[in-house]
């Protein structure tokens, strides 16, 4: 496959086409949240990943809601209360989140970390 180049970034393959969606050390752990039709509120995400800082949360759901894998919405009320679900993308991202789980996992145990 030849490279192409979106939205200014020269890209060589579609593994790293993918990756820059949902690569990176939260992406895939916020959308794993949400698998199952799960919609949390922000601090519930914040929550369910502790680690994460709020900047970092909050540039990261922008970056899925941007890619199509998450939807906002926001509700005009008072205090500010907003909710984040899976897109269809989204959702179709599980599947793939999930094989790499289950291969993390055999990893951690064929290293004796755990795991299967």
């Amino acid at each position: 496959m030849p490279e192409f180049l979106h939205e200014g970034k020269l890209y060589y393959n579609p593994v790293e086409f993918a990756m820059a969606r949902i690569g990176g050390t939260w992406k895939m752990p916020i959308l794993w949240r949400m698998k199952d039709g799960k919609v949390l509120r922000y601090g519930e995400l914040k929550k369910a990943i502790p680690k994460i800082t709020d900047k970092m949360l909050t540039t990261q759901l922008r970056e899925l809601e941007a890619h199509g894998f998450v939807h906002r919405k926001v509700y005009a009320v008072v205090p500010p209360k907003t909710e984040y679900a899976l897109t269809e993308r989204g959702q179709r991202a599980i599947a793939i989140i999930n094989l790499v789980r289950e291969y993390g996992l055999e990893l951690m145990a064929e290293e004796g970390l755990g795991g299967k």
